[in-house]
């Protein structure tokens, strides 16, 4: 314990930096460990449920028209209970929630809502709601990679970046996707690209995806996909394609939204139960749509032809999500999209193999469909189109990717003026993501990597004793008074009144001071003193609370602003 408390302070300091350092790269990995391990546990409790009726994995055609039904019900019911056991005031998950507790929270995630999203999440896609793996991963990740900083109280600034390293750990053991489950989370999540947030998120997306293929291989969802090198006749064509999927997408966006305005008054239960209902009617006519992404890219791989079967899974796929996502079903977004993206580039692949008689090119446009989606829908075009690069293994098809997923993503947002859909979420459920530029800047740098000690602490002084030590102190060592009171203390730096002519006890002036923990970073020192602009706030050890560290002054947070292009 004793080896704990030595190494643990320089660490501290050394986090609380904005750079790059070995310490936050093996944390970050260690993070991303721990998020891969619940992410395998997610994924196998899923599988290993649908083992005990499903033929296949997330294929529901093989059951009976009775219990396809009945899965959405009993699902349902679960996700019911768990919310009232838990409380349904910590009913808000998936990635919005992530997003939203990265830029206010650090990244701190609160363990109710952590049971809601694995259990949930584990019921709905069990059940065959056409939700993604990908939502729960998120959040789960995030969870289990910020726990080591809370457990340690590491500084906030280096928590964020470990929960990003958690985020990223997850989607990459979710798709096995480890480059394009970096730039998501800093083209999504984080919303900023620095290199000292980009190394161990990097480095615990790997882990994540070593994690993944140890236990499920080193193949992903689209495997059985057949990827061809398009000629450039196709390129007109795709630039059409691409204006398509902005349409497709712009409508689904719209239309998830407004399901979930419609029915926000409504009791949970309520929702889930038409949720069920509205699935379970689906699914018994377009039993290929139900599920995560797996079912609907299976088929889409083994019936290119047959086209109307392709065009009822498209739409039962587009309803089924609305509907799931809408009513509150726990589960992501970014598998469905998936799914509807693949089904449509199979689709739009109709056209040209019927000039040509050339069908090899369906597993391309299979793919640039699932891009031009999450592009438009997510508005990540660049994650996009690195998972294009990593799934594909074919850098033939950078062009092709980059000219649908600019028309889909500028149709989506020149034409329709489309939203993220995680934004438009988080606006609905009035969750604040976005950050004044001062906090968005004092957040990277934890207050330990700021701290002054040149100052003189005097206990319960008289004001004779105050004026001789501001008499005796050095250049620019500050005065500290501590009030002991019976039931706490206070602190007060001492100052001369300069406004007043007189000299004496009645020239002296006290700032109370306020504190802060070791964790903190620079804004919430912004936040204590930013309105009066002077003073400073003391900085404590969670463990010896009566034991100052140090001091931050207004003058070091104004500083720090006014370099920060320099320091970040």
């Amino acid at each position: 314990m004793n080896r704990v408390k030595q190494w643990l302070p320089p660490l501290r300091r050394r986090l609380a930096l904005p750079v790059t350092s070995l310490q936050l790269c093996l944390l970050g990995a260690l993070g991303g460990l721990v998020a891969a391990l619940l992410i395998v546990l997610f994924r196998l409790s899923i599988m290993a449920i649908q083992s005990f009726y499903l033929t296949h994995y997330d294929d529901f055609t093989s059951l009976s028209l009775q219990h396809r039904a009945a899965l959405p019900f009993i699902a349902a019911a679960i996700i019911t209970v768990l919310g009232l056991v838990i409380g349904l005031k910590h009913y808000r998950l998936g990635i919005p929630f992530v997003i939203h507790r990265i830029k206010l929270k650090y990244g701190l995630m609160p363990w109710k809502n952590t049971l809601h999203q694995f259990f949930g999440g584990v019921a709905a896609l069990s059940a065959g709601f056409s939700v993604g793996r990908e939502g729960p991963s998120v959040h789960l990740g995030a969870f289990g990679a910020s726990m080591f900083g809370k457990y340690l109280r590491l500084p906030y600034n280096s928590i964020r970046i470990l929960a990003g390293c958690g985020i990223a750990a997850g989607i990459s053991a979710s798709f096995n996707t480890p480059l394009a489950a970096v730039i998501f989370v800093m083209e999504v999540v984080l919303r900023e690209y620095r290199i000292h947030v980009f190394v161990p998120i990097m480095l615990a997306s790997t882990i994540g995806a070593l994690v993944t293929q140890a236990f499920f291989g080193t193949g992903n969802d689209l495997h059985t996909l057949t990827m061809a090198t398009l000629s450039n006749w196709h390129l007109p064509y795709l630039l059409l394609a691409g204006v398509a999927m902005g349409v497709v997408a712009t409508f689904f966006n719209q239309s998830l939204m407004l399901t979930m305005k419609t029915f926000q008054r409504w009791h949970l239960g309520f929702r889930l139960l038409l949720a069920a209902l509205l699935t379970a009617a689906i699914g018994s006519m377009i039993p290929q749509a139900l599920g995560a992404e797996t079912g609907a890219i299976h088929y889409a791989v083994s019936a290119p032809n047959e086209l109307l079967l392709l065009f009822a899974i498209f739409v039962g796929k587009i309803l089924l999500t609305v509907v799931a996502l809408g009513l509150g079903v726990p589960g992501g977004i970014v598998g469905p999209v998936f799914g509807i993206g693949i089904v449509m580039g199979t689709i739009l692949a109709f056209v040209p193999s019927l000039f040509s008689g050339d069908h090899s090119a369906v597993g391309t446009y299979a793919l640039l469909g699932m891009a031009g989606m999450m592009a438009a829908t997510l508005h990540a075009p660049l994650a996009a189109l690195v998972a294009v690069m990593e799934l594909a293994s074919n850098p033939q098809l950078v062009v092709p990717s980059i000219l649908v997923i600019t028309a889909s993503y500028v149709t989506a947002v020149q034409f329709f003026h489309t939203k993220s859909i995680f934004l438009q979420q988080l606006d609905f459920l009035q969750l604040p993501y976005k950050l004044a530029p001062a906090d968005d800047v004092l957040q990277k740098v934890g207050v330990l990597a700021m701290l002054q000690q040149n100052y003189l602490l005097l206990d319960n002084p008289s004001d004779a004793q105050v004026i001789q030590a501001l008499d005796n102190a050095e250049s620019q060592q500050q005065v500290l008074v501590r009030r002991q009171y019976a039931v706490d203390q206070q602190f007060e730096l001492a100052a001369y009144d300069v406004s007043l002519s007189m000299s004496g006890e009645s020239a002296l002036r006290f700032i109370p001071v306020g504190a802060v923990s070791h964790q903190a970073t620079m804004a919430e020192v912004f936040a204590e003193i930013g309105d009066q602009r002077e003073g400073a706030v003391l900085v404590y050890d969670d463990d010896a609370p009566d034991q100052p560290l140090g001091l931050i002054s207004w003058e070091q947070v104004r500083a720090l602003l006014m370099r920060q292009n320099n320091l970040l």
